[in-house]
């Protein structure tokens, strides 16, 4: 499926230094996220204008994994490393001066420019820390999708820390401090990261041209589309719509009501998030994948995605027949949507270790970056269809919407050639 290389400089060393760096990083991310949705719901903000908020981030996303694969194989992946937390902690800081006497216009515009740049920060990260991987890990067995579900799989756990952060922060502390208090952690641990960074990463080449993003490996693109729809089926619901959706079912409109909903859907979120991570850290055993190959790993990964289609339709025709909101169904809803995460997280963690099998080291970070790019245009397109779909249909037709759309990413995944 690609070449290899069977000897990794320090790469132990370096794959530890690099997910300290991804872990601090994405820490800040899930507090940052639900401190902004939470923060703006309680100013009156609609679910379109809460959606508004997250597009920008989800646009830099797009354009930041095309350009940035060519980035680090022109500078090498250490400077996009760097350079993802250091605009992170900008991002942070330039968010503390937002003034609550300025227009719902001023604010919105604000905002998205300041969660664009945290999206740029983010994907330049991501970016750095998957390529790393496939560059540092050994070769022999299953120590690729060990290694990359590891990354993954703690990444999404230490998000999920950072939801139910972001949510006890802004309920104890209020908003600016929580801010500058993450900026502040953040830039020790980057400084401490630029110290302690050991050797094993290439430094780049000069001859690397952008043209080169673009893959003509049908494996590659065909796995890119499937990641389009797949985050786009999680993000139609995550984003958006369940967090207002138990806040109207969790809040009495008290302040102590509104704190303890936070503290409720923060909990959730982080929940939902650590069970991803670590069914996706544990996938490789789940699958087998030491004992039956990469190979067989590629048809896995279309009948993942038609279990996971049955969790989401099971939940709209619940929500819908069920109409108002009751205690048991808002119980059935949060074991549903446990049960998307435990599937999602197995297809997850394949698509990721797929992308990884399929390039070269030669194209990884252009690979990668291309197919991150695709995973930031799901991103996106759920997000806006989260805000302007749970406005028009409720929760029901965010759910319906994302069974459509894994359907779709079954669709993608089928095409997927062994070989």
């Amino acid at each position: 499926m690609s070449d290899t290389h069977s000897t990794r400089p320090e790469g132990l060393s370096a794959y530890v230094a690099v997910t300290a760096a991804y872990w601090a990083f994405m820490l800040t991310d899930g507090a940052l996220r639900m401190l902004v949705l939470l923060h703006f719901h309680t100013l009156g903000f609609s679910p379109v204008q809460l959606a508004y908020l997250f597009v920008l981030y989800e646009i830099a996303g797009v354009v930041t994994n095309l350009s940035a694969g060519w980035i680090a194989a022109r500078f090498g992946l250490t400077s996009t490393l760097y350079a993802g937390l250091g605009l992170q902690i900008v991002a942070l800081l330039a968010l503390a001066q937002l003034d609550p006497s300025w227009s719902v216009i001023a604010s919105v515009v604000f905002v998205m420019l300041v969660q664009g740049a945290s999206g740029v920060a983010k994907d330049l990260a991501k970016m750095s820390s998957k390529s790393a991987v496939k560059l540092l890990a050994p070769t022999e067995g299953d120590g690729l999708f060990r290694w990359v579900a590891v990354l993954t799989g703690s990444k999404n756990a230490v998000k999920g820390l950072g939801f139910l952060l972001g949510a006890a922060l802004l309920a104890l502390a209020g908003f600016v401090p929580a801010v500058l208090g993450m900026a502040a952690v953040l830039a020790v641990i980057l400084a401490a990261v630029v110290l302690r960074m050991p050797g094993g990463l290439p430094a780049g080449r000069k001859d690397a041209k952008f043209k080169e993003v673009f893959s003509k490996n049908r494996n590659v693109n065909w796995l890119s589309f499937a990641r389009v729809f797949l985050f786009g089926a999680r993000d139609v619901w995550f984003v958006v719509g369940i967090p207002i959706y138990f806040y109207a079912v969790l809040s009495d409109g008290s302040e102590a009501g509104n704190r303890a909903a936070f503290f409720m859907i923060g909990t959730f979120m982080a929940g939902w998030i650590i069970l991803y991570g670590a069914i996706q850290a544990s996938a490789p055993k789940l699958l087998r994948a030491k004992e039956r190959g990469a190979a067989a790993m590629i048809p896995e990964a279309t009948r993942w995605a038609g279990m996971l289609a049955i969790v989401p339709a099971a939940l709209t025709v619940l929500v819908w027949v069920a109409g108002e909101p009751a205690p048991w169904l808002t119980v059935t809803v949060v074991i549903g949507l446990l049960i998307f995460g435990a599937l999602f997280a197995v297809n997850s963690s394949l698509h990721s270790y797929l992308i990884l099998a399929f390039t070269s080291d030669k194209r990884v970070t252009m690979d990668v970056g291309f197919y991150y790019m695709a995973n930031a245009a799901g991103r996106l397109l759920g997000t806006v269809l989260s805000g302007a779909s749970y406005q028009l249909g409720g929760l029901p037709l965010c759910l319906g919407v994302a069974t459509a759309m894994v359907l779709l990413s079954m669709i993608g995944s089928k095409q997927l050639e062994q070989g």
